[in-house]
């Protein structure tokens, strides 16, 4: 159990190409939340900064201080937080810790990437160099990965392509009603399972996109709304071609078991759930991973609705990585924003869950060599 409360928090739409740098991105998002938490810059006591890779997409070092600069925060203890596609929940991750160690009282975390900001080669590139480098040496990227994950998972438990289609269509469906998605428009599984070829059985609409946004939360000792319940990371095997089994993902399993243990809660108790959905298979992998299904059953609970928004457990309600949009760094932050909203009831109706208590986030490093799980819930 934690001492760490969601005081405020604030984010800018995520756009396939934003107009502003990095660094004026988070400036906005970090204005937002403080001012939704109703703390000055001079109230600040660390600040955390989640970013994957400022110096390959802006040329840029150093954004937490420059971030300091531009707000007027100063005496604040203020780091940068690297773990890939998880940078955005590491750095909450950092946050409570620092409360927790009484090196903060008021921390404030953002999260922010600018992939636009490099040419589309560059940043394929960079992506690309997230798996072993084996792997890397051999051609391998995430996209493969995750394709041939989707193919063994289909084939294994003789699953159609179009289960695939419904958690994209779900996703976008969710993302509609929200005005920070960058894709807010619903889908049909017709319209999925038609997009372009990306990694068979994977298409267009399974995969998300490259992103540009930032995301922050002010997190305090003291609070009234929601509280951070627990949260945790663990790793998991790097090379994917050495795990047990390429449907398996250790880190997921690992880091849930972990976060509900911590907070005191079971996976009976989550209401609503952020999962970190970057192609369509993992949304299913992860939530079995986690335990809320069994192997080979999250298809047939999204078929049937169990994760749409009046269903048992809701999954992604503001879009996703898929439809939301994925800015690396801000992903992680995103997600407990998105919770965040949830459990104080100020999210749309249009996509509001009813009545929820407990939230869990799940946000991702690479594909699955590092996971961080967080619990949220309503004092």
């Amino acid at each position: 159990m934690t001492d760490a409360f969601v005081t405020g928090v604030g984010m800018t739409r995520f756009e396939s190409e934003s107009t502003n740098s990095a660094l004026e991105l988070a400036e906005r998002a970090a204005w937002r939340a403080l001012s939704d938490a109703a703390v000055e810059p001079g109230d600040v006591t660390s600040v955390h900064v989640g970013n994957m890779a400022a110096e390959a997409f802006e040329e840029r070092t150093g954004i937490e201080n420059a971030l300091c600069g531009s707000l007027g925060v100063e005496g604040a203890i203020a780091d940068r937080i690297e773990n890939t596609s998880a940078s955005g929940a590491s750095a909450v991750l950092r946050a409570v810790h620092a409360l927790e160690a009484g090196a903060s009282s008021c921390a404030l975390v953002v999260g922010v990437e600018t992939m636009s900001s490099a040419e589309t080669a560059v940043a394929t590139e960079l992506i690309s160099r997230l798996v072993h480098d084996r792997e890397y040496a051999q051609g391998v990227t995430l996209p493969s990965f995750a394709g041939l994950t989707a193919d063994h998972y289909l084939r294994t438990y003789d699953v159609d392509p179009s289960a695939l289609a419904q958690v994209a269509v779900k996703n976008h469906r969710n993302a509609a009603a929200n005005p920070y998605a960058q894709f807010q428009r619903s889908i049909t599984v017709e319209t999925a399972l038609n997009s372009p070829p990306v990694a068979e059985p994977l298409r267009l609409y399974d995969c998300c996109p490259m992103s540009d946004g930032a995301a922050a939360v002010v997190l305090e000792t003291t609070g009234d709304d929601v509280r951070i319940a627990g949260i945790t990371g663990a790793t998991g095997t790097h090379a994917v071609a050495e795990r047990p089994s390429p449907l398996e993902i250790e880190s997921v399993e690992r880091a849930g078991e972990r976060a509900l243990s911590d907070a005191g809660v079971t996976r009976n108790d989550v209401d609503v759930a952020c999962i970190h959905d970057a192609f369509t298979i993992l949304e299913l992998l992860e939530l079995e991973e986690l335990g809320f299904y069994d192997h080979g059953d999250a298809w047939r609970a999204t078929a049937d609705g169990e994760t749409s928004l009046d269903g048992q457990l809701p999954v992604n309600p503001g879009g996703g990585l898929k439809a939301r949009g994925h800015p690396l760094g801000a992903t992680g932050v995103a997600q407990v924003i998105e919770l965040t909203w949830q459990l104080r009831g100020d999210a749309p109706e249009e996509r509001r869950v009813a009545d929820p208590e407990t939230g869990l986030a799940l946000n991702v490093a690479g594909f699955g060599n590092n996971a961080v799980c967080t619990i949220l819930e309503v004092p």
